[in-house]
């Protein structure tokens, strides 16, 4: 779909003011009902400040009222202040606030709203003409880009790409750079890096081709404008004084070189934010702005906010002890929330045997506490992974209690499960050779259900989604041994239709990436297993892992009252209880809980560091058998030949190198040295099919003698 970015001569006329927004309202008293730190961020002298703001302390009411301390004062009228965020809803928030304070001409855009409006007016005296388009949805283009070269050009891998595009724009990584930056990062992309770049480029030129401009371009081509046209940036500089970022911790760095080129020389800039949220460096923002903000302006004012407004105590409390464990962040840096609510109920904390049985359990709370009177809009479900949905839509709907799944489709409606129905039902048709869960796997295989997690975020995804039906026809085999292809077939058809009533308000249910700047008095944080929470891919890199900390730590304060984390030893009814509770969850749970135990490894044997005797906490542990910090007995030189060797392998078969082997892994094999296949599948994270598809060459790389 395209959009006309066109100029507008008819609002030309009285200039940028009147395209941009000018109005100078009464301005109400802007500093009362403040604490100190509010206040004295509200207060601080103009110019450059830091707001280290932690969830709950306030944030939007602080810059809202330190911009209309800024007009009262006489510092600056209200349409020279540029304030922007990341979502519409935030930046309407901003808005209606700052009206509510009589200060009603200020901009409170989004980045790319901010680009767009300016690009729109500046246009003509850029380029030249008026016939360039908005393209507001990129996959058909890259599709076109991705056919020419080659690539894969299905609907996930189109996703992945398009993606991938986005994150190198906005980490203002240019086409020919590409497969240099993501080797130096060490970053896993949806297929071979130089396949990547040449989509890529045909993309860029396609695009250039249509006259056409993505979403990135209008960042691009604005910061591009203001740092190449000497008029165009004296016009702006005029029009705008001050400028204000909210969630700064996110910016990526095209959109800081924006940022830049509107503050030109000057220093007038206020910007919020908190580290402990970063949760998209996967799309490319990074604290390092936020964090590095003194040291580009040393005279900045700094101030802390972190009395928490919004949950009890005790859920500060917990949410405190989840960020305390973060590793690569300088104590400096970090906000420990001190809770300003009446006390309330401590976190409560459960281990389920199974996957149906927690969600009964916690639909069965939610059910109570709606007939005790707490609104069921008041309370959520939140998860890792938008397929974690699936067993709650359910469960809820069995027990009569509405629901709405926020930031995502319900799971029956998504894309790849129902081509998953069809195929199945294809599948019945012609009869089925083996027993259900194995006829299912066999239906699913083309689809993309493979032994180990796909490669990119979109097949991911389709990975995860279709696994899930294989737990389903798990749980039905567990109730009815007997079943059948097309009993499974017909049950999902009924899920499917009991699983669309009408849309009213509810239950949320949401990934935690969905939940982030929302709250409810009641939060469930649910199936907190390790493989899940950390994510599984996210193993072997110390950057990921504390990625997946924070996100559990944007789960946890999003609760002001009640707080509930559990977790399920097993995927499906009756199934083999192998799974760990979240490693993050270790020096949450209290000492005398049920559910502090260590669980227990194969055999009910509590697995230990074979170095130190400590319990083994973590999949990279278990991996090792000894703690990450334990004295290692490493063969560096085996170490380095399985890295070339896995490096090679995964350029030959086009994917990420974790896929081969995780670091972890190849550090287990380098240690443990193992000397057949027995010794060698005993090595968490090695199975029967990556031993027949790389036992050998592994096997002969521990026997090579050393060079």
């Amino acid at each position: 779909m395209v959009t006309r970015v066109t100029a507008e001569p008819s609002r030309h006329v009285r200039g940028v003011d009147v395209v941009l927004g000018w109005q100078n309202d009464r301005v109400r008293e802007p500093t009362t009902e403040l604490d100190d730190e509010q206040r004295a961020a509200v207060t601080a002298p103009r110019g450059p400040v830091c707001v280290l703001a932690g969830a709950g302390t306030g944030k939007t009411r602080t810059i809202t009222r330190r911009i209309a301390h800024l007009v009262q004062a006489g510092h600056v009228a209200p349409g020279q202040v540029l304030a922007v965020t990341f979502t519409a809803r935030a930046a309407g928030e901003l808005r209606t606030r700052l009206r509510v304070l009589g200060v009603g001409g200020v901009q409170a855009r989004t980045f790319h709203a901010a680009a767009l409006r300016q690009l729109r007016y500046f246009w003509p005296r850029v380029v030249g003409d008026q016939q360039w388009e908005l393209l507001e949805h990129k996959v058909r283009a890259v599709g076109q880009a991705a056919h020419r070269v080659g690539a894969d050009t299905n609907s996930e891998s189109l996703r992945d790409l398009a993606g991938e595009i986005e994150w190198a724009k906005s980490s203002l990584i240019a086409p020919a750079d590409y497969p240099r930056e993501v080797a130096r990062l060490r970053r896993e992309t949806p297929a071979a890096a130089e396949l990547v770049a040449a989509v890529y480029t045909g993309y860029e030129e396609l695009k250039t081709t249509s006259r056409l401009l993505d979403f990135d371009d209008l960042l691009l081509h604005t910061a591009a404008a203001l740092e190449t046209n000497a008029e165009v940036a004296h016009e702006f500089h005029e029009r705008y004084r001050c400028f204000v970022v909210d969630e700064y911790q996110d910016v990526t760095p095209l959109q800081q070189r924006l940022l830049d080129a509107w503050l030109g020389r000057r220093d007038d800039l206020t910007v919020v934010g908190d580290a402990n949220q970063t949760i998209y460096t996967f799309a490319g923002a990074t604290p390092r702005y936020l964090l590095d903000f003194s040291r580009r302006f040393p005279e900045a004012a700094v101030v802390r906010l972190q009395r928490d407004y919004r949950s009890t105590p005790q859920v500060v409390s917990c949410a405190n002890k989840v960020i305390s464990a973060a590793r690569g962040q300088s104590a400096g840096t970090r906000l420990k929330l001190v809770g300003q609510l009446a006390g309330g109920p401590e976190p409560t904390y459960r281990e389920y045997d199974d996957e149906p049985a927690e969600a009964s359990a916690v639909a069965g709370a939610i059910r109570r506490m709606i007939a005790d009177g707490t609104p069921a809009s008041e309370i959520a479900v939140l998860f890792r992974v938008n397929a974690q949905s699936e067993v709650y839509e359910r469960t809820l709907d069995e027990v009569g209690v509405a629901f709405q799944v926020r930031g995502g489709e319900r799971f029956f409606s998504r894309q790849e499960v129902r081509q998953a129905m069809l195929a199945l039902r294809a599948a019945a048709s012609g009869g089925a050779a083996h027993e259900l869960v194995d006829s299912v796997r066999e239906a699913l295989a083309p689809l993309g259900l493979t032994a180990e997690p796909a490669a990119g975020t979109a097949g991911r995804q389709r990975w995860e989604s279709l696994r899930a039906l294989v737990g389903l026809a798990e749980e039905l085999r567990e109730v009815d041994p007997a079943a059948d292809l097309a009993r499974f077939a017909a049950e999902l058809a009924t899920r499917a239709e009991a699983s669309h009533p009408p849309t009213v308000q509810g239950v949320t249910l949401a990934s935690l990436h969905a939940a982030k700047g929302l709250e409810w008095d009641v939060v469930f944080l649910v199936g907190l297993v390790d493989g899940t929470l950390p994510i599984q891919h996210a193993d072997g890199d110390d950057a990921k892992i504390e990625e997946e900390r924070r996100l559990l730590y944007v789960g946890v304060t999003r609760a002001r009252r009640q707080l509930a984390l559990s977790w399920a030893l097993s995927r499906a009814a009756g199934g083999r209880k192998h799974r760990r509770r979240s490693r993050f969850l270790y020096g949450l749970i209290p000492d005398d809980h049920p559910a502090a135990r260590v669980p227990a490894g194969r055999g009910g044997v509590k697995p230990r560091c074979r170095v130190c005797g400590s319990p083994l906490l973590g999949v990279d542990a278990l991996k090792l058998r000894r703690c990450p910090d334990c004295p290692a007995d490493l063969d560096v030189e085996l170490l380095e030949r399985l890295r070339s060797w896995r490096s090679a392998t995964a350029k030959q078969q086009q994917v990420p190198t974790y896929v081969v082997f995780t670091d972890a892994t190849l550090t287990a094999i380098a240690e443990h040295r193992p000397a057949d296949a027995a010794a060698l599948v005993d090595i968490p994270g090695i199975g029967a099919r990556k031993l027949d598809r790389y036992g050998p060459d592994v096997l002969a790389l521990v026997a090579a003698p050393p060079d």
